[in-house]
Parts: structure tokens; C-alpha cells; sequence
């Protein structure tokens, strides 16, 4: 049997609006809403941001901790991570919700151009962000938008901020940075499986990329991510009528490369995560 595949949901993220799509889940109860029907149709890790009433998005504690209590209630097992990107606050005010100990975080390890600023990831924060995930027993999910980003998390592995097996997502097709280039994710791969060969990996495209890289990803064994935050399409007509409709896709991909979908047991122990 192929080794089960890990399906991550990305509910909401920072950027997409209700005028975009109305089924973005925005307010704590509709993401928890959102986020329980994905985990009924396949997803075992949810990716989490916060928003204001406003759609903006936010870092603030609070928020994060209603949204940590009712996924806990409501998806029972599920990997919970938090974003600690750099779109909801700035400095140390990026990760001051993991005192929270959610099961995972985001790290971007790097700095890279996005479409229009530049996504800052100084050395001090990364560390400073990477110690406190060990300090409070958080899983790391290194976000790779470039090649020397996976380097890097190897050495921040090696130097013992990490705790093995080292989890890193290929994010390719965010503009300014690296697109959705086949020769370039297999690359990725072989990279990291020489640097780090216990790592586990997953590929998250973004926009028209994302069905494009859960079906790379599927086929080369790897884990992927789907949800609202990076596409909030079907395809170029259709808007996506829910963030378990994108999973159900990403089911059916499974299907057809014959990788069994993992359950929320199964990714905890990939991902070396205690059982709750």
C-alpha cells in the first residue's frame, strides 16, 4: 500500500474577502464551522489565521484562543496549526499566540519578494519564533518559498531548534516568487530528501497552482495543502462553495494515484505529534 497522504486545509488565511467568495470563512464560529466540515471530508491538519470584524487580518491571542477551543470541541484529533505569517503583525507580535501550544506553527526560515512587499523574515525573528515553538512543544511546518529556505531549515535542524522529523511545504505560483515549475518542485525534493532524509514534505500552490501541486505532490508521495487562503476557485468560472469541496478534489486525486488518504492518527505519527 503507498504511504498515506496528509491533507492540510488553509480555512481563511489573511487576504481573501467575502467579496471574493462568500463562502471565506471570517468570524471564530465560521471558521470552526468551515474547518469541522474539511475535517469531515478528508483534511487532518487545519491552518490557521485570525481576522478583525472587518475581514483584516489580526495576531491577536484572544481571537486564536476561541478558535483553539472550539476546534479542539468540534474536530477531535485534528492538527491544529497556527500561522505565524507576516501579513497579521509584525516583530515577536508574529507568534505571541503560541503560548497557546497548538500542535503546529508556520516558520518561514527566509525573506522573498511577494506581489507587492517584500515578506520579511530577519534571522533574529526566525530564531526567536523557532525557539519559542520548542519551548512550548509546537511542531514547526517550515514554509519554503525558495531553495535556500530549505537549506536554512536544515541548518536551524541541525543547530537543534527542531525536533525530528523536520515537516517543510513547498509554496510555489506566489508572484515575485517561485512559480509552479515542475523541474524546480523535483529539484526541491531531491534536496531535501540528501540534507534531511527523515523530513516529510508537502506542496501548497497558490491561486490557479493549487490543484496543479496537490496532484504533483499526490503522485510523488509527498503531503498537500488545499483551502480558501490560497485558492477560492474550482477552476477559472466556478467559485469553490466551501473549503471541503476543495478538499473532497484533493480526495479524489488520492484516489486516482491510489495513495490512501491519512487520518488524523496516521498524521500525527508521521509528523511524530503526540496523540491528544
Amino acid at each position: 500500500m503507498s504511504s498515506p497522504c496528509i491533507i492540510c486545509v488553509a480555512i481563511t488565511g489573511s487576504l481573501p474577502r467575502k467579496e471574493n467568495n462568500p463562502a471565506v470563512p471570517i468570524s471564530v464560529e465560521e471558521q470552526i464551522e468551515s474547518t469541522q466540515a474539511a475535517f469531515e471530508a478528508g483534511a487532518s491538519i487545519v491552518h490557521c489565521h485570525v481576522r478583525n470584524p472587518d475581514q483584516t487580518s489580526t495576531s491577536e491571542p484572544e481571537a486564536f484562543a476561541r478558535l483553539l477551543e472550539g476546534l479542539r470541541r468540534h474536530c477531535p484529533g485534528m492538527i491544529v496549526q497556527f500561522s505565524t505569517g507576516g501579513r497579521s503583525g509584525a516583530g515577536q507580535e508574529r507568534g505571541g499566540m503560541l503560548r497557546l501550544r497548538p500542535d503546529m506553527a508556520s516558520l518561514a526560515v527566509g525573506s522573498n519578494n511577494f506581489p507587492s512587499r517584500v515578506y520579511e523574515n530577519p534571522p533574529q525573528l526566525v530564531e526567536w519564533l523557532a525557539d519559542e515553538m520548542r519551548k512550548y512543544d509546537i511542531k514547526p511546518e517550515i514554509e519554503a518559498f525558495d531553495l535556500s529556505h530549505i537549506h536554512q531549515a536544515v541548518s536551524l535542524l541541525r543547530e537543534g531548534r527542531f525536533k525530528a522529523p523536520l515537516y517543510v511545504q513547498f509554496v510555489m505560483g506566489v508572484k515575485n516568487a517561485m512559480p509552479a515549475d515542475r523541474p524546480t518542485f523535483d529539484f526541491y525534493i531531491e534536496t531535501l530528501k540528501r540534507l534531511a532524509p527523515d523530513a516529510q514534505w508537502c506542496g501548497a500552490g497558490i491561486g490557479a497552482n493549487q490543484r496543479l501541486l496537490n496532484e504533483w505532490s499526490i503522485a510523488a508521495g509527498g503531503h498537500t495543502r488545499t483551502g480558501l487562503e490560497d485558492n477560492v476557485r474550482l477552476d477559472r468560472h466556478t467559485l469553490a462553495p466551501s473549503n471541503a469541496a476543495l478538499v473532497e478534489g484533493v480526495v479524489a486525486l488520492c484516489e486516482r494515484y491510489e495513495r490512501p488518504v491519512a487520518s488524523w492518527q496516521q498524521a500525527r505519527e508521521i509528523l511524530g505529534l503526540a496523540m491528544p
